[in-house]
């Protein structure tokens, strides 16, 4: 029976390339190879190899209780797209603000990344994740081998939008520790400053 190249056993497996590699890295898979160095693999190999090591995880968030309605949008987006290209999901959402790191899904996805439990991780945009330090998601990601998936990143916002939008955050996040978050005095200032944020944008 002939060898099955790196790519051709990463497709059979439905695994990305790099997870290959890592899981000869970890002992758990080791490939023939070829006097060229090339790795080869049969389908007896392959079939060895447990299912259940690693899979897809759609991460979906919003920051506040009034858009539950896009984070049901954001999901629908994540399974279709995940089941357009054949990979079973689990979808992990977060109710909270892009800039709270002490969000429990987001601690979760985490703690299943380190675990190298997570093949690729699916985003319908960049800033669902973190509105800053995705980056180092992104790095922990490739550090144990997690491909990173984001839909729409041809349908990113302007540098003035995404400006607008941090300011809006940072300030709603700080003045509702200072002033409480249902104080009149508070709601006047976010307001104020979502006015600001329009007329930018805008």
């Amino acid at each position: 029976m002939s060898k099955l190249t790196i790519s051709e056993a990463a497709k059979l497996k439905g695994v990305s390339v790099s997870t290959l590699r890592r899981w000869e890295s970890e002992g758990k898979l080791i490939p023939e190879r070829t006097a060229n160095g090339h790795r080869r693999y049969t389908v007896s190999q392959l079939l060895g190899v447990k299912e259940n090591l690693s899979y897809t995880v759609g991460y979906c968030r919003v920051s506040s209780h009034d858009q539950k309605k896009d984070l049901e949008r954001q999901k629908e987006v994540v399974e279709l797209f995940c089941a357009q290209n054949g990979w079973q999901v689990e979808i992990i959402d977060d109710l909270g603000s892009g800039l709270n790191y002490n969000k429990k899904g987001l601690k979760r996805l985490i703690r299943l990344i380190v675990d190298s439990k997570v093949e690729r991780l699916v985003l319908t945009h960049k800033d669902r994740l973190l509105r800053f330090g995705s980056e180092l998601i992104f790095s922990l990601c490739e550090h144990f081998g997690t491909e990173v998936v984001i839909i729409n990143r041809t349908e990113d916002s302007t540098f003035e939008e995404d400006l607008a939008q941090d300011v809006l955050e940072i300030i709603t996040v700080f003045s509702a520790r200072l002033y409480g978050s249902r104080s009149h005095k508070n709601r006047k200032i976010v307001e104020e400053l979502r006015d600001v944020a329009t007329r930018i944008q805008d």
